[in-house]
């Protein structure tokens, strides 16, 4: 109104000077008569209540009598203009607020890269249950540490590993209504279970595995001591193996090729070889490709810790494993195993056609002592006393195993707490709760560890937290035997689950000694796991967080911690055979195996001491870095997911593809499709990044939209092009087949090593050399799958540009 009275003012200035009015306080009986001219104006314009009441008076002209106004023209001009010099301010003021808001509005994408990352004070919640008010992150990681610090976690390791958890046995059935009855006592909105019928392979009490020397005509001499007749290998051909000892080192393939190389038989031979670096089940599979006719397992002291002060696996104990190149039930390929289920009569590609069995250190020693041949070489040579350790051959062994398939029921336990805003989106965290053994470290951590942090969420839900997403948290039967528990799930519900499982956290194998940390993960969540480390203060470092104790060893972060995610993960089927990007933590004993893995040995004391009383503060670390992980996949409003990462993945591979990219083009190949495809895919990530950056975070639509969208870059790296009953790992840089990108550098290989043979998995039928045909086969697979995770990316068809 100040400005109106203003813009009357300079209106009277522009009148004639002959009309200047004087402005004169009205007293006494006149001013009744001018309050009632103005209450008659007040139709017209309201002035301001601090306005005194006042009379316009021109000059008195002669002849007129005092007193007795004139009335000037232009003064009711004024008052007529009123409400149209009102209008045209509120039109001026709401003109500049618009423009304002739009050029601040478009402002914010300057700072576009802050939507991707959680700022202290962004993403925010009300705690409407508590009274807290609203929730930031900084809210939500106090109260979640809070909450996490009052739990009991070193005395839940202790008392689980003291139960026995074989699966199927009645005293898994007794632990698994306890975690139920413990699930149900929290606040969580759904807690179940559902049932597998497996075929699970075990050894026979009656009639045992059993080990002999055998003369020259084939008759068994004297019988060699196979200590724990319950240590076997699941999933092994059963039957007798005869053959000559030969020593393989670990199995691998470049070992088997270097014994080739030195002129030693393996076709129908008996392999001893050692535990570690690969798993059982590639080793048997190595060994088969080969012709050798069983395998033989055992731990070497040379490959654990040689600390004085730490504990060692005795030299009579063998380690259990399981030998299906594979996960899940072996006996039902590519269906769940649910009651009454009809299957079709196949078993898995991944079953081994030799037998396997583990013996012990001592058992080794024996055998190790009676090889002839040429001396290993110094790499090869482990601790045992023998000496010099000798590649072979030496005496005929007969390997007999008589393990026996028996249908069992596993349960897997769950508990839901539904988000608020996209209950259908899952982050899912689970760990392994059977054992075979105590399993202290192989299970009893992972599961202590999950049910603190159902404890914790349920608390943090109780003071006010509000996950936009829902949190599954699941307890996985059948582990031990490949994962059976969490791929009979995955195969069950595969339809539903690449649309509404945003990742999946692993709780397995997470505390194996303390002196070095690694993740193995997708490449998506390699850039929120650099996040959360820098939160999360290390357990051995009094002072620093996770991140700078890495840095320490390697400034370049993520080679010292990232790894690719290995088969015998419980992680690995939901990322190669499901498509949902999935991490598995370990905090490892300088990169040695801890030795009481998969040993009756395996006990809440020896871990312990392993660690040297700091069992508890590792495992409170591990809890910290899965919990703040499962905060920001659940609260943040945008997934924080790299989808960028697969663009740098390919173009590492490229640099290995590019080496032979002349003998390629000698042939008149070319590998430009593959170049095409990439360039697609970082022109839809680099469009999708500028999409998000000019949106508003408050738009529920428009978030859940590109949370769809950037979910699903896993589940496009699936290949589509091939059957998942055939290739159930169809990821085409992490899955086993033709496919994947592997398999296209193996066959590339073949162009100048016509002697090369490459993995069994990966490795063309019969095994012959390069094959123009498959070449441009596989290039097609990858290609096409790469652009179609590019096109997926780019949303809407008609935001599609293939630029081949």
């Amino acid at each position: 109104m100040e400005q109106l009275w203003g813009l009357l003012q300079r209106a009277q200035h522009w009148s004639p000077r002959p009309s200047q009015t004087i402005y004169k306080r009205v007293e006494g009986p006149d001013l009744g008569h001018l309050e009632e001219e103005e209450e008659d104006r007040e139709e017209e314009v309201e002035l301001p209540a601090q306005f005194c009441p006042m009379e316009l008076k021109g000059p008195e002209s002669l002849g007129s009598s005092p007193g007795r106004s004139t009335p000037i023209p232009w003064a009711a001009v004024g008052r007529k203009a009123a409400p149209y010099l009102i209008l045209t301010a509120l039109l001026i003021f709401t003109g500049a607020f618009l423009l304002g808001y739009v050029a601040f509005r478009g402002s914010c994408q300057a700072c576009g890269d802050s939507v991707l990352v959680v700022s202290e004070d962004v993403n925010s919640e009300f705690g409407l249950d508590s009274g807290l008010g609203t929730l930031y992150w900084s809210d939500l990681r106090t109260m979640f540490l809070r909450f996490l610090g009052e739990g009991h976690l070193e005395d839940t390791i202790r008392l689980t590993s003291l139960r026995e958890r074989m699966a199927g046995s009645a005293r898994m059935a007794t632990l698994v209504q306890d975690i139920l009855d413990q699930f149900s006592s929290h606040k969580l909105n759904h807690v179940w279970t559902d049932t597998h019928y497996v075929g699970l392979q075990l050894p026979d009490p009656a009639h045992p595995n059993t080990l002999h020397w055998v003369d020259a005509a084939g008759s068994a001499q004297e019988q060699l001591p196979l200590e724990d007749p319950e240590v076997y290998c699941p999933y092994s051909a059963t039957g007798n193996a005869t053959g000559k000892l030969v020593y393989a080192h670990y199995g691998r393939q470049e070992d088997l090729q270097d014994l080739r190389a030195k002129g030693v038989e393996l076709a129908g031979s008996l392999l001893l070889v050692r535990v570690g670096i690969t798993s059982f089940a590639q080793k048997v599979a190595t060994a088969q490709d080969f012709g050798a006719h069983g395998v033989l397992l055992y731990p070497d002291p040379a490959d654990f810790s040689q600390d004085p002060h730490k504990p060692g696996l005795s030299r009579h104990q063998a380690v259990f494993g399981h030998v299906h190149l594979g996960t899940g039930d072996p006996y039902t390929p590519g269906f769940p195993s649910f009651n009454q289920t009809q299957f079709p009569p196949v078993e898995s590609s991944g079953l081994p056609s030799i037998p396997a069995q583990p013996i012990s250190a001592d058992v080794a020693d024996l055998l190790l002592k009676k090889l002839k041949g040429p001396d290993a070489p110094q790499e090869w040579k482990g601790h045992l006393p023998v000496s010099p350790y000798r590649l072979g051959p030496g005496p005929r062994l007969r390997l007999v195993v008589n393990n026996h398939r028996a249908s069992t029921p596993i349960s897997n336990i769950f508990a839901c707490i539904e988000g608020f805003a996209e209950p259908d989106h899952y982050v899912v965290i689970g760990a392994q709760r059977d054992a075979w053994g105590p399993g202290a470290a192989k299970s009893a951590v992972g599961t202590a560890i999950l049910l603190e942090l159902v404890r914790t969420f349920s608390s943090m839900v109780s003071n006010g937290f509000k996950p936009r997403r829902s949190l599954l948290f699941i307890s996985w039967d059948g582990g031990d035997f490949g994962s059976v528990g969490s791929m009979e799930w995955l195969e069950g519900y595969l339809s539903v689950l690449h649309l509404k499982a945003v990742v999946y956290v692993s709780l397995d194998n997470s505390v194996l000694g303390d002196g070095k940390f690694h993740a193995k993960t997708s490449p998506l969540l390699i850039s929120l796991i650099e996040n959360i480390l820098k939160q999360v203060d290390s357990p051995n470092h009094s002072g620093q967080t996770l991140f700078e104790q890495v840095q320490l060893t390697n400034p370049n972060w993520d080679a010292e911690v990232i790894r690719p995610l290995p088969m015998d993960s419980s992680a690995y089927s939901f990322t190669a055979f499901a498509g949902v990007p999935a991490v598995e933590f370990s905090f490892m004993e300088d990169d040695r195996e801890y030795p009481f893995l998969h040993t009756k040995e395996d006990t809440y004391e020896n871990l312990h001491k392993m660690l040297r009383g700091r069992l508890p503060a590792v495992a409170q670390a591990v809890a910290q870095l899965a919990g703040q992980l499962l905060i920001r996949l659940s609260h943040d409003h945008l997934l924080p997911l790299d989808f960028g990462r697969y663009g740098d993945v390919v173009l590492r591979h490229i640099g290995n593809l590019n080496e032979f990219s002349g003998d390629l083009k000698a042939r008149g190949l070319t590998l430009q499709w593959v170049y095409s495809a990439r360039g697609d895919y970082i022109r839809a990530a680099e469009k999708l990044r500028k999409e998000i950056y000019s949106s508003e975070q408050s738009d529920e639509r428009l978030m859940r939209m590109y949370n769809v969208r950037i979910m699903r870059v896993e589940f496009y790296c699936l290949s589509q092009y091939v059957s998942p009953a055939d290739s159930p790992f169809r990821h085409i840089f992490l899955g086993q087949g033709d496919h994947t990108l592997g398999a296209l550098l193996d066959h590339l290989r073949m162009l100048r090593s016509d002697g090369f043979k490459a993995n069994s998995s990966r490795l063309a039928p019969g095994g012959l050399g390069f094959q123009e045909s498959r070449f441009r086969r596989q290039l097609a697979l990858l290609t096409w799958t790469l652009q179609g995770a590019a096109n997926a990316l780019s949303g809407d068809v008609w935001n599609i540009d293939n630029n081949f």
